[in-house]
Protein backbone atom coordinates (compact mmCIF):
# COMPACT_ATOMS: atom_id res chain seq x y z
CA UNK A 1 0.00 0.00 0.00
CA UNK A 2 2.84 2.23 1.27
CA UNK A 3 4.07 1.65 -2.63
CA UNK A 4 1.13 2.43 -4.48
CA UNK A 5 0.73 5.34 -2.32
CA UNK A 6 3.84 6.72 -3.74
CA UNK A 7 3.04 6.08 -7.28
CA UNK A 8 -0.09 7.85 -6.79
CA UNK A 9 1.47 11.00 -5.56
CA UNK A 10 3.92 10.51 -8.87
CA UNK A 11 0.95 10.01 -11.48
CA UNK A 12 2.58 6.26 -11.83
CA UNK A 13 -0.01 3.78 -13.62
CA UNK A 14 -3.17 5.76 -12.49
CA UNK A 15 -6.05 5.38 -14.43
CA UNK A 16 -8.36 7.83 -13.30
CA UNK A 17 -8.69 11.23 -12.37
CA UNK A 18 -11.16 12.87 -9.80
CA UNK A 19 -12.62 16.33 -9.69
CA UNK A 20 -13.90 18.08 -7.19
CA UNK A 21 -14.90 21.84 -6.16
CA UNK A 22 -11.56 23.02 -5.81
CA UNK A 23 -9.13 20.25 -6.88
CA UNK A 24 -8.29 16.79 -8.50
CA UNK A 25 -6.62 14.03 -7.84
CA UNK A 26 -5.00 11.03 -9.64
CA UNK A 27 -6.16 7.27 -8.42
CA UNK A 28 -5.90 3.59 -8.98
CA UNK A 29 -9.36 2.56 -9.84
CA UNK A 30 -8.86 -0.62 -7.94
CA UNK A 31 -7.55 0.97 -4.74
CA UNK A 32 -10.84 3.41 -4.20
CA UNK A 33 -13.31 0.83 -5.75
CA UNK A 34 -11.43 -1.80 -2.85
CA UNK A 35 -12.28 1.15 -0.02
CA UNK A 36 -16.02 2.27 -1.12
CA UNK A 37 -19.07 0.79 -3.09
CA UNK A 38 -20.06 4.28 -4.35
CA UNK A 39 -16.28 4.11 -6.26
CA UNK A 40 -16.79 0.83 -7.34
CA UNK A 41 -20.08 1.44 -8.47
CA UNK A 42 -19.02 4.63 -10.16
CA UNK A 43 -16.06 2.77 -12.08
CA UNK A 44 -17.23 -0.66 -13.09
CA UNK A 45 -20.43 1.15 -14.25
CA UNK A 46 -18.79 3.60 -17.18
CA UNK A 47 -16.40 0.31 -17.79
CA UNK A 48 -19.42 -1.26 -18.63
CA UNK A 49 -20.84 1.52 -21.03
CA UNK A 50 -19.21 1.04 -24.15
CA UNK A 51 -19.98 5.05 -24.42
CA UNK A 52 -17.28 5.60 -21.65
CA UNK A 53 -15.33 2.57 -21.66
CA UNK A 54 -12.21 5.40 -22.00
CA UNK A 55 -13.55 7.35 -19.74
CA UNK A 56 -10.89 8.77 -17.18
CA UNK A 57 -11.88 11.69 -15.40
CA UNK A 58 -14.96 11.57 -12.92
CA UNK A 59 -16.65 14.33 -11.25
CA UNK A 60 -17.67 14.16 -7.78
CA UNK A 61 -20.57 16.90 -6.43
CA UNK A 62 -20.99 18.34 -2.79
CA UNK A 63 -17.35 17.28 -1.87
CA UNK A 64 -14.68 19.72 -1.53
CA UNK A 65 -10.80 19.12 -2.15
CA UNK A 66 -9.71 19.11 1.41
CA UNK A 67 -12.20 15.88 2.39
CA UNK A 68 -11.87 14.42 -0.82
CA UNK A 69 -7.98 14.41 0.15
CA UNK A 70 -8.25 12.90 3.20
CA UNK A 71 -10.37 10.15 1.99
CA UNK A 72 -8.40 9.32 -0.56
CA UNK A 73 -5.15 8.93 2.20
CA UNK A 74 -7.66 7.03 4.31
CA UNK A 75 -7.80 4.60 0.91
CA UNK A 76 -4.59 4.07 0.48
CA UNK A 77 -3.07 4.39 3.77
CA UNK A 78 -6.18 3.42 6.38
CA UNK A 79 -4.85 6.32 8.52
CA UNK A 80 -7.20 9.26 8.53
CA UNK A 81 -6.34 12.64 9.80
CA UNK A 82 -9.65 14.19 11.62
CA UNK A 83 -9.47 17.37 13.51
CA UNK A 84 -12.29 19.13 15.33
CA UNK A 85 -12.81 21.40 12.40
CA UNK A 86 -12.85 19.19 10.10
CA UNK A 87 -15.12 16.34 11.67
CA UNK A 88 -18.36 17.18 10.42
CA UNK A 89 -17.72 18.04 7.17
CA UNK A 90 -15.63 15.14 6.78
CA UNK A 91 -18.16 12.30 8.38
CA UNK A 92 -21.13 14.00 5.60
CA UNK A 93 -18.46 13.37 2.83
CA UNK A 94 -17.31 9.89 3.80
CA UNK A 95 -21.10 9.16 4.57
CA UNK A 96 -22.02 10.46 0.69
CA UNK A 97 -19.60 8.47 -0.50
CA UNK A 98 -20.06 5.29 1.48
CA UNK A 99 -16.61 5.27 3.17
CA UNK A 100 -17.48 3.86 6.38
CA UNK A 101 -14.02 3.55 7.75
CA UNK A 102 -13.77 6.83 8.10
CA UNK A 103 -17.40 7.35 9.13
CA UNK A 104 -16.13 5.27 12.06
CA UNK A 105 -12.94 6.92 12.72
CA UNK A 106 -15.10 10.31 12.68
CA UNK A 107 -18.10 8.80 14.87
CA UNK A 108 -15.20 7.35 17.43
CA UNK A 109 -13.51 11.28 17.25
CA UNK A 110 -16.55 12.74 18.12
CA UNK A 111 -17.81 10.21 20.89
CA UNK A 112 -14.30 10.36 22.63
CA UNK A 113 -15.83 14.61 22.70
CA UNK A 114 -19.07 14.47 23.67
CA UNK A 115 -19.86 16.51 27.04
CA UNK A 116 -22.30 18.87 28.98
CA UNK A 117 -22.23 21.17 26.53
CA UNK A 118 -22.64 19.51 22.97
CA UNK A 119 -24.17 16.34 23.44
CA UNK A 120 -27.57 17.49 22.21
CA UNK A 121 -26.14 18.99 19.12
CA UNK A 122 -23.88 15.62 18.52
CA UNK A 123 -27.32 13.65 18.97
CA UNK A 124 -28.98 15.30 16.19
CA UNK A 125 -25.80 15.24 14.00
CA UNK A 126 -25.79 11.79 14.36
CA UNK A 127 -29.72 11.23 13.69
CA UNK A 128 -28.70 13.54 10.35
CA UNK A 129 -26.22 10.93 8.92
CA UNK A 130 -27.82 7.58 10.57
CA UNK A 131 -24.86 6.89 12.94
CA UNK A 132 -27.20 4.79 15.82
CA UNK A 133 -23.87 3.94 17.54
CA UNK A 134 -22.81 7.47 17.97
CA UNK A 135 -26.42 8.69 18.73
CA UNK A 136 -26.97 6.20 21.46
CA UNK A 137 -23.85 7.29 22.72
CA UNK A 138 -25.08 10.80 23.13
CA UNK A 139 -28.71 9.86 24.33
CA UNK A 140 -26.86 7.48 26.73
CA UNK A 141 -24.24 10.75 28.16
CA UNK A 142 -27.69 12.92 27.91
CA UNK A 143 -29.55 10.62 30.39
CA UNK A 144 -26.95 9.64 33.03
CA UNK A 145 -25.65 13.53 33.10
CA UNK A 146 -29.08 15.22 32.77
CA UNK A 147 -29.29 17.24 36.11
CA UNK A 148 -25.61 18.98 35.23
CA UNK A 149 -27.02 19.57 31.72
CA UNK A 150 -30.40 20.86 32.61
CA UNK A 151 -28.50 23.22 34.82
CA UNK A 152 -25.97 24.68 32.37
CA UNK A 153 -26.10 23.41 28.72
CA UNK A 154 -27.74 25.89 26.26
CA UNK A 155 -29.05 23.76 23.35
CA UNK A 156 -31.24 22.04 26.28
CA UNK A 157 -33.37 25.38 26.10
CA UNK A 158 -33.42 24.86 22.19
CA UNK A 159 -35.53 21.25 22.94
CA UNK A 160 -39.06 21.54 21.12
CA UNK A 161 -41.65 20.21 24.05
CA UNK A 162 -41.98 16.84 22.19
CA UNK A 163 -38.60 16.31 22.84
CA UNK A 164 -38.54 17.40 26.65
CA UNK A 165 -41.43 15.60 27.32
CA UNK A 166 -39.63 12.64 25.66
CA UNK A 167 -36.69 13.25 28.02
CA UNK A 168 -37.67 13.26 31.63
CA UNK A 169 -40.97 10.86 31.03
CA UNK A 170 -38.15 8.10 30.39
CA UNK A 171 -37.48 5.82 33.14
CA UNK A 172 -33.44 5.98 32.33
CA UNK A 173 -33.60 9.48 33.29
CA UNK A 174 -30.56 9.63 36.39
CA UNK A 175 -31.80 11.72 38.51
CA UNK A 176 -31.40 11.89 42.38
CA UNK A 177 -34.22 13.15 43.04
CA UNK A 178 -37.40 14.80 41.28
CA UNK A 179 -36.65 18.09 41.91
CA UNK A 180 -34.70 18.10 39.19
CA UNK A 181 -37.10 17.54 36.88
CA UNK A 182 -39.20 20.06 37.99
CA UNK A 183 -36.69 22.97 38.12
CA UNK A 184 -35.25 22.04 34.56
CA UNK A 185 -38.99 21.99 33.11
CA UNK A 186 -39.10 25.54 34.84
CA UNK A 187 -35.33 26.67 33.32
CA UNK A 188 -36.60 25.49 29.91
CA UNK A 189 -39.84 27.88 30.37
CA UNK A 190 -37.93 30.40 31.54
CA UNK A 191 -35.95 30.83 28.45
CA UNK A 192 -39.03 31.98 26.63
CA UNK A 193 -41.88 31.74 29.20
CA UNK A 194 -44.94 33.82 27.25
CA UNK A 195 -44.49 31.09 24.27
CA UNK A 196 -43.92 27.87 27.02
CA UNK A 197 -45.78 28.22 29.77
CA UNK A 198 -48.95 26.17 28.20
CA UNK A 199 -46.97 23.29 28.33
CA UNK A 200 -46.49 23.23 31.85
CA UNK A 201 -49.25 20.77 32.37
CA UNK A 202 -47.90 18.27 29.40
CA UNK A 203 -44.44 18.41 31.09
CA UNK A 204 -45.39 18.64 35.02
CA UNK A 205 -47.20 15.36 33.97
CA UNK A 206 -43.74 13.61 33.41
CA UNK A 207 -42.54 14.56 37.15
CA UNK A 208 -42.76 11.33 39.74
CA UNK A 209 -44.95 13.67 41.67
CA UNK A 210 -45.56 11.62 44.25
CA UNK A 211 -41.78 10.89 45.00
CA UNK A 212 -41.38 14.60 45.90
CA UNK A 213 -41.02 15.90 49.77
CA UNK A 214 -45.05 16.77 50.34
CA UNK A 215 -43.73 20.11 52.00
CA UNK A 216 -41.79 20.77 48.73
CA UNK A 217 -44.36 20.20 46.79
CA UNK A 218 -46.96 22.27 48.46
CA UNK A 219 -44.39 24.97 48.47
CA UNK A 220 -42.45 24.93 45.73
CA UNK A 221 -44.07 23.41 42.57
CA UNK A 222 -48.11 23.97 43.54
CA UNK A 223 -47.32 27.33 44.56
CA UNK A 224 -45.54 28.24 41.00
CA UNK A 225 -46.77 30.85 39.50
CA UNK A 226 -46.68 28.33 36.18
CA UNK A 227 -48.51 25.71 38.05
CA UNK A 228 -50.74 27.64 40.12
CA UNK A 229 -52.11 29.66 37.11
CA UNK A 230 -52.35 27.10 34.87
CA UNK A 231 -56.13 25.42 35.19
CA UNK A 232 -54.64 22.16 33.19
CA UNK A 233 -52.94 21.79 36.21
CA UNK A 234 -55.58 21.73 38.53
CA UNK A 235 -56.41 18.11 38.08
CA UNK A 236 -52.75 16.82 38.61
CA UNK A 237 -51.83 19.11 41.94
CA UNK A 238 -55.15 17.42 43.19
CA UNK A 239 -54.54 13.95 42.54
CA UNK A 240 -50.21 14.55 43.92
CA UNK A 241 -52.31 16.01 47.25
CA UNK A 242 -54.34 13.56 48.05
CA UNK A 243 -52.01 10.50 47.03
CA UNK A 244 -49.37 12.49 49.71
CA UNK A 245 -51.84 12.56 52.36
CA UNK A 246 -52.82 9.10 52.15
CA UNK A 247 -49.83 8.04 51.90
CA UNK A 248 -48.20 10.26 55.12
CA UNK A 249 -51.75 9.08 56.77
CA UNK A 250 -50.93 5.26 56.08
CA UNK A 251 -47.37 5.86 57.28
CA UNK A 252 -48.17 7.88 60.62
CA UNK A 253 -51.06 6.67 62.05
CA UNK A 254 -51.61 3.33 60.20
CA UNK A 255 -54.78 3.84 58.03
CA UNK A 256 -56.18 1.28 56.55
CA UNK A 257 -58.78 2.80 54.27
CA UNK A 258 -59.08 0.32 51.15
CA UNK A 259 -60.01 3.17 49.07
CA UNK A 260 -57.11 5.29 49.57
CA UNK A 261 -54.75 2.27 49.71
CA UNK A 262 -56.09 1.55 46.03
CA UNK A 263 -54.76 4.67 45.18
CA UNK A 264 -51.78 4.43 46.58
CA UNK A 265 -51.13 0.96 45.28
CA UNK A 266 -51.90 1.80 41.85
CA UNK A 267 -50.87 5.58 41.05
CA UNK A 268 -47.66 5.76 38.44
CA UNK A 269 -46.99 8.91 40.66
CA UNK A 270 -44.34 7.40 42.59
CA UNK A 271 -42.84 4.75 40.30
CA UNK A 272 -38.93 5.11 40.43
CA UNK A 273 -36.48 5.50 37.67
CA UNK A 274 -34.10 3.12 36.89
CA UNK A 275 -30.33 3.42 38.33
CA UNK A 276 -27.54 3.85 36.37
CA UNK A 277 -25.36 2.54 38.79
CA UNK A 278 -25.60 -0.58 41.19
CA UNK A 279 -23.59 -1.40 44.61
CA UNK A 280 -22.64 -4.67 45.17
CA UNK A 281 -22.52 -6.22 48.47
CA UNK A 282 -19.82 -9.61 48.48
CA UNK A 283 -19.39 -12.13 50.98
CA UNK A 284 -18.94 -11.04 54.68
CA UNK A 285 -19.21 -12.98 58.33
CA UNK A 286 -22.50 -13.82 58.72
CA UNK A 287 -24.29 -16.47 61.32
CA UNK A 288 -21.09 -17.30 62.62
CA UNK A 289 -19.15 -18.21 59.32
CA UNK A 290 -18.40 -16.35 55.97
CA UNK A 291 -20.84 -16.27 53.13
CA UNK A 292 -21.05 -15.71 49.43
CA UNK A 293 -24.18 -14.22 48.93
CA UNK A 294 -24.47 -11.56 46.36
CA UNK A 295 -26.90 -8.93 46.87
CA UNK A 296 -27.03 -5.67 44.91
CA UNK A 297 -28.49 -1.94 45.83
CA UNK A 298 -31.16 -0.51 43.46
CA UNK A 299 -30.70 2.99 45.02
CA UNK A 300 -33.74 4.90 43.22
CA UNK A 301 -35.88 2.14 44.58
CA UNK A 302 -34.35 1.76 48.17
CA UNK A 303 -34.01 -1.58 47.73
CA UNK A 304 -31.80 -4.68 47.87
CA UNK A 305 -31.61 -7.22 45.51
CA UNK A 306 -30.61 -10.98 45.90
CA UNK A 307 -28.49 -11.87 43.09
CA UNK A 308 -28.53 -15.70 42.43
CA UNK A 309 -25.29 -16.24 40.67
CA UNK A 310 -22.99 -17.16 43.73
CA UNK A 311 -19.19 -17.96 43.47
CA UNK A 312 -18.81 -21.89 43.53
CA UNK A 313 -15.47 -21.62 44.58
CA UNK A 314 -16.94 -20.85 47.82
CA UNK A 315 -17.63 -17.86 50.69
CA UNK A 316 -14.46 -15.09 51.65
CA UNK A 317 -14.62 -12.21 54.47
CA UNK A 318 -12.30 -9.66 55.32
CA UNK A 319 -11.59 -9.57 51.81
CA UNK A 320 -11.08 -6.04 49.41
CA UNK A 321 -12.72 -5.50 45.93
CA UNK A 322 -12.56 -2.94 43.29
CA UNK A 323 -14.18 -2.29 40.09
CA UNK A 324 -11.96 -2.27 36.78
CA UNK A 325 -13.42 -2.29 33.20
CA UNK A 326 -16.67 -3.29 35.12
CA UNK A 327 -15.95 -6.29 36.76
CA UNK A 328 -15.13 -6.76 39.92
CA UNK A 329 -12.13 -8.05 41.81
CA UNK A 330 -12.51 -9.99 45.04
CA UNK A 331 -9.09 -9.91 46.50
CA UNK A 332 -7.48 -12.22 49.38
CA UNK A 333 -9.83 -12.69 52.52
CA UNK A 334 -10.28 -15.78 54.90
CA UNK A 335 -12.88 -18.17 54.75
CA UNK A 336 -12.47 -19.71 58.31
CA UNK A 337 -10.00 -21.95 58.09
CA UNK A 338 -7.65 -20.48 54.89
CA UNK A 339 -6.01 -17.34 54.48
CA UNK A 340 -6.16 -16.23 50.97
CA UNK A 341 -3.98 -14.95 48.61
CA UNK A 342 -6.10 -15.63 45.47
CA UNK A 343 -8.52 -13.36 43.65
CA UNK A 344 -12.08 -13.88 42.04
CA UNK A 345 -13.19 -12.05 39.15
CA UNK A 346 -17.18 -11.34 38.68
CA UNK A 347 -18.31 -10.25 35.74
CA UNK A 348 -22.22 -8.64 36.28
CA UNK A 349 -22.78 -8.16 32.64
CA UNK A 350 -22.16 -12.26 31.85
CA UNK A 351 -22.73 -12.98 35.64
CA UNK A 352 -19.68 -15.18 35.67
CA UNK A 353 -16.54 -15.94 38.09
CA UNK A 354 -13.07 -16.35 37.07
CA UNK A 355 -9.79 -16.81 39.07
CA UNK A 356 -6.94 -14.47 38.14
CA UNK A 357 -3.23 -14.63 39.12
CA UNK A 358 -2.95 -15.24 43.24
CA UNK A 359 -1.16 -11.99 45.21
CA UNK A 360 2.38 -12.49 46.33
CA UNK A 361 1.14 -12.89 50.19
CA UNK A 362 -1.69 -14.38 51.74
CA UNK A 363 -3.61 -10.99 52.88
CA UNK A 364 -6.90 -11.01 55.17
CA UNK A 365 -8.01 -7.48 56.34
CA UNK A 366 -6.72 -6.56 53.89
CA UNK A 367 -6.89 -3.13 51.94
CA UNK A 368 -7.40 -2.57 48.35
CA UNK A 369 -7.55 0.38 45.76
CA UNK A 370 -7.73 0.90 41.90
CA UNK A 371 -5.41 3.80 40.47
CA UNK A 372 -4.91 4.14 36.71
CA UNK A 373 -5.91 0.74 35.38
CA UNK A 374 -3.83 -0.87 38.09
CA UNK A 375 -5.17 -2.64 41.24
CA UNK A 376 -3.21 -2.06 44.75
CA UNK A 377 -3.04 -4.61 47.42
CA UNK A 378 -1.86 -3.48 50.83
CA UNK A 379 -0.64 -4.61 54.34
CA UNK A 380 -3.36 -6.85 55.92
CA UNK A 381 -2.60 -10.48 57.88
CA UNK A 382 -1.33 -13.96 56.59
CA UNK A 383 -2.58 -16.27 59.20
CA UNK A 384 1.37 -14.94 61.24
CA UNK A 385 2.11 -11.47 61.02
CA UNK A 386 0.42 -7.97 60.23
CA UNK A 387 1.80 -6.59 56.75
CA UNK A 388 3.42 -3.62 55.74
CA UNK A 389 4.16 -4.84 52.72
CA UNK A 390 2.41 -3.95 49.47
CA UNK A 391 1.43 -4.95 45.97
CA UNK A 392 0.80 -4.09 42.27
CA UNK A 393 -1.65 -5.98 39.75
CA UNK A 394 -1.44 -5.68 36.05
CA UNK A 395 -3.80 -6.85 34.65
CA UNK A 396 -2.82 -7.04 30.80
CA UNK A 397 -0.33 -9.02 31.98
CA UNK A 398 -1.79 -10.77 34.41
CA UNK A 399 0.80 -10.14 37.10
CA UNK A 400 1.51 -9.03 40.70
CA UNK A 401 4.51 -6.87 41.53
CA UNK A 402 5.85 -5.83 44.74
CA UNK A 403 5.79 -2.28 45.27
CA UNK A 404 7.44 0.26 48.48
CA UNK A 405 6.09 -1.15 51.65
CA UNK A 406 4.50 1.00 54.13
CA UNK A 407 5.72 2.93 56.85
CA UNK A 408 3.41 0.94 59.40
CA UNK A 409 2.12 -2.60 59.74
CA UNK A 410 -1.36 -2.50 59.14
CA UNK A 411 -4.28 -5.13 59.24
CA UNK A 412 -7.93 -4.28 59.19
CA UNK A 413 -6.76 -0.67 57.85
CA UNK A 414 -8.78 1.08 54.73
CA UNK A 415 -7.61 2.08 51.63
CA UNK A 416 -9.43 5.20 49.62
CA UNK A 417 -8.35 7.11 46.04
CA UNK A 418 -8.25 11.11 46.40
CA UNK A 419 -6.24 12.92 43.86
CA UNK A 420 -4.50 10.08 42.22
CA UNK A 421 -2.98 8.63 45.62
CA UNK A 422 -3.79 5.85 47.53
CA UNK A 423 -4.56 6.89 51.27
CA UNK A 424 -4.67 4.34 53.84
CA UNK A 425 -5.96 4.83 57.54
CA UNK A 426 -5.84 3.41 60.81
CA UNK A 427 -5.62 -0.63 61.54
CA UNK A 428 -4.14 -2.89 63.94
CA UNK A 429 -0.23 -3.64 64.03
CA UNK A 430 -0.78 -6.84 66.43
CA UNK A 431 -0.59 -4.66 69.64
CA UNK A 432 -2.40 -1.99 69.20
CA UNK A 433 -5.38 -0.03 66.99
CA UNK A 434 -3.98 2.81 65.16
CA UNK A 435 -4.50 6.24 64.35
CA UNK A 436 -1.74 7.11 61.81
CA UNK A 437 -2.81 7.64 57.77
CA UNK A 438 -0.40 7.69 55.46
CA UNK A 439 -0.77 7.97 51.12
CA UNK A 440 1.18 6.34 48.47
CA UNK A 441 1.93 8.47 45.46
CA UNK A 442 2.24 5.88 41.99
CA UNK A 443 4.37 8.68 40.47
CA UNK A 444 7.16 8.86 42.96
CA UNK A 445 6.38 5.17 44.47
CA UNK A 446 6.59 6.62 47.88
CA UNK A 447 4.47 6.38 50.94
CA UNK A 448 4.23 9.95 52.84
CA UNK A 449 2.40 10.25 56.57
CA UNK A 450 -0.10 12.30 57.04
CA UNK A 451 -1.21 14.05 60.56
CA UNK A 452 -2.76 11.75 62.95
CA UNK A 453 -6.20 11.12 63.07
CA UNK A 454 -8.08 12.00 66.11
CA UNK A 455 -9.14 8.19 67.44
CA UNK A 456 -7.51 5.40 66.91
CA UNK A 457 -9.66 3.05 64.57
CA UNK A 458 -9.50 -0.82 63.63
CA UNK A 459 -11.75 -2.49 61.34
CA UNK A 460 -12.16 1.35 60.22
CA UNK A 461 -13.59 2.58 57.02
CA UNK A 462 -12.38 5.34 54.54
CA UNK A 463 -13.61 7.17 51.26
CA UNK A 464 -12.36 10.12 49.55
CA UNK A 465 -15.90 12.51 49.15
CA UNK A 466 -15.76 15.82 47.93
CA UNK A 467 -12.06 15.93 47.84
CA UNK A 468 -12.03 15.08 51.59
CA UNK A 469 -10.93 12.09 53.43
CA UNK A 470 -13.79 10.64 55.30
CA UNK A 471 -12.78 8.15 57.53
CA UNK A 472 -15.85 6.31 59.73
CA UNK A 473 -16.30 4.15 63.28
CA UNK A 474 -13.92 1.09 63.93
CA UNK A 475 -12.62 -0.22 67.06
CA UNK A 476 -10.47 2.06 69.61
CA UNK A 477 -9.50 -1.20 71.63
CA UNK A 478 -12.37 -0.42 74.01
CA UNK A 479 -15.02 -0.03 72.12
CA UNK A 480 -17.15 0.31 68.70
CA UNK A 481 -17.92 3.75 67.35
CA UNK A 482 -20.08 5.98 65.35
CA UNK A 483 -17.46 8.95 65.18
CA UNK A 484 -16.51 10.36 62.01
CA UNK A 485 -13.79 12.77 60.85
CA UNK A 486 -12.51 14.76 57.93
CA UNK A 487 -9.12 15.36 56.33
CA UNK A 488 -8.51 17.98 54.15
CA UNK A 489 -5.46 17.96 52.15
CA UNK A 490 -5.20 21.88 52.15
CA UNK A 491 -4.90 22.20 55.93
CA UNK A 492 -3.31 18.43 56.63
CA UNK A 493 -6.03 18.71 59.65
CA UNK A 494 -8.81 16.45 60.64
CA UNK A 495 -12.37 18.05 61.39
CA UNK A 496 -15.25 15.94 63.36
CA UNK A 497 -18.18 15.25 61.32
CA UNK A 498 -22.00 13.97 62.61
CA UNK A 499 -21.97 10.75 64.41
CA UNK A 500 -23.80 7.56 62.62
CA UNK A 501 -26.55 6.29 63.65
CA UNK A 502 -24.93 3.04 64.42
CA UNK A 503 -21.68 1.89 65.97
CA UNK A 504 -19.53 -0.19 63.61
CA UNK A 505 -16.39 -2.15 63.07
CA UNK A 506 -15.62 -3.96 59.94
CA UNK A 507 -18.19 -2.81 57.68
CA UNK A 508 -18.01 -0.92 54.15
CA UNK A 509 -18.61 2.22 52.86
CA UNK A 510 -19.13 3.66 48.90
CA UNK A 511 -20.17 6.34 47.43
CA UNK A 512 -23.32 6.06 45.54
CA UNK A 513 -25.56 9.05 44.36
CA UNK A 514 -23.35 11.65 45.63
CA UNK A 515 -24.32 10.34 49.14
CA UNK A 516 -21.83 7.98 51.38
CA UNK A 517 -23.15 4.62 52.18
CA UNK A 518 -22.38 2.66 55.19
CA UNK A 519 -23.26 -1.13 55.06
CA UNK A 520 -23.61 -3.99 57.91
CA UNK A 521 -20.90 -4.54 60.21
CA UNK A 522 -20.47 -5.49 63.81
CA UNK A 523 -21.80 -2.79 66.37
CA UNK A 524 -19.95 -4.47 69.19
CA UNK A 525 -22.43 -7.06 70.31
CA UNK A 526 -23.77 -8.61 67.21
CA UNK A 527 -23.59 -8.52 63.41
CA UNK A 528 -26.01 -6.14 61.66
CA UNK A 529 -27.61 -5.55 57.85
CA UNK A 530 -28.19 -1.62 58.53
CA UNK A 531 -27.63 0.89 56.10
CA UNK A 532 -27.12 4.52 56.09
CA UNK A 533 -26.04 7.54 54.44
CA UNK A 534 -24.79 10.47 54.52
CA UNK A 535 -25.66 13.60 52.22
CA UNK A 536 -22.77 16.80 52.90
CA UNK A 537 -25.36 19.64 51.98
CA UNK A 538 -27.54 18.43 54.55
CA UNK A 539 -24.70 17.71 56.89
CA UNK A 540 -26.98 14.51 57.54
CA UNK A 541 -27.00 11.03 57.89
CA UNK A 542 -30.08 8.91 56.48
CA UNK A 543 -31.45 5.53 57.10
CA UNK A 544 -31.72 3.29 54.33
CA UNK A 545 -33.48 0.22 53.72
CA UNK A 546 -31.69 -2.85 55.24
CA UNK A 547 -29.80 -5.76 53.61
CA UNK A 548 -31.58 -9.05 53.09
CA UNK A 549 -29.15 -10.48 55.93
CA UNK A 550 -26.63 -9.04 58.79
CA UNK A 551 -23.10 -9.41 58.10
CA UNK A 552 -19.55 -7.92 58.77
CA UNK A 553 -16.50 -8.28 57.37
CA UNK A 554 -18.00 -7.46 53.50
CA UNK A 555 -16.82 -5.31 50.85
CA UNK A 556 -19.27 -3.45 48.75
CA UNK A 557 -18.21 -1.61 45.29
CA UNK A 558 -20.27 0.44 42.46
CA UNK A 559 -20.47 -0.89 39.17
CA UNK A 560 -21.83 2.07 36.02
CA UNK A 561 -23.85 1.49 33.20
CA UNK A 562 -24.34 -2.06 32.98
CA UNK A 563 -26.01 -3.29 30.22
CA UNK A 564 -28.02 -5.61 32.14
CA UNK A 565 -29.04 -3.08 34.91
CA UNK A 566 -32.70 -4.59 34.71
CA UNK A 567 -31.41 -7.74 36.36
CA UNK A 568 -30.08 -6.15 39.51
CA UNK A 569 -32.93 -3.71 40.13
CA UNK A 570 -36.30 -4.21 42.17
CA UNK A 571 -38.93 -5.97 39.52
CA UNK A 572 -42.27 -4.66 41.37
CA UNK A 573 -41.63 -1.02 40.76
CA UNK A 574 -45.43 0.29 40.95
CA UNK A 575 -45.86 -1.65 44.39
CA UNK A 576 -42.83 -0.05 45.99
CA UNK A 577 -45.26 2.37 48.06
CA UNK A 578 -47.85 -0.52 49.18
CA UNK A 579 -44.56 -2.31 49.84
CA UNK A 580 -43.29 0.35 52.15
CA UNK A 581 -46.80 0.92 54.13
CA UNK A 582 -47.04 -2.61 54.80
CA UNK A 583 -43.36 -2.37 56.28
CA UNK A 584 -44.18 -0.09 58.30
CA UNK A 585 -47.32 -0.97 59.46
CA UNK A 586 -45.37 -4.01 60.73
CA UNK A 587 -42.61 -2.37 62.21
CA UNK A 588 -43.04 -1.95 66.12
CA UNK A 589 -43.39 1.51 67.18
CA UNK A 590 -42.37 3.47 70.21
CA UNK A 591 -45.16 4.49 72.76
Amino acid sequence: MNTLREMRECGQLCDALIKCDGGEFQVHRAIMSACSPYFRALFTNSMNDDDNRTQRDYVIPGVDAEMLAIIIEFAYTRICCITESTVQRLLAAADQLNIMGVVRECCDFINDRIDATNCFSIRSFARAYFCKGLERRAHSYIMKNFPEIAERNDEYLELSTDELHELIDSDELNVRNEEICFLAIVRWIDHDAEARKQYIAKLLGTVRLGLLDANYFVEKVKCHPYVKDNEDCRTLVIETIKFLYDLGLSLQDGKEDKESESVLIESPLAKPRVPHEIMFAIGGWSGGSPTNLLEAYDTRADRWVKVDTVDEIGPRAYHGSVVLDKRIYIIGGFDGVEYFNSVRVFDPANKTYQEVAPMNSRRCYVSVAQVDNYIYAMGGFDGHSRLNTAERYNPTTNQWSIIAPMHYQRSDACATVMGNKIYMTGGFNGQECLLTSEYYDPETETWTVIAPMRNRRSGVSCIAYHNCLYVLGGFNGISRMCTVERWSPQTNSWTSVPDMYTPRSNFAVEIIDDMIFVVGGFNGVTTIYHVECYDEAANEWYEATDMSVFRSALSVCVVNDLPNVYDYIHKDREKLVDEKVKLNRATPRSP
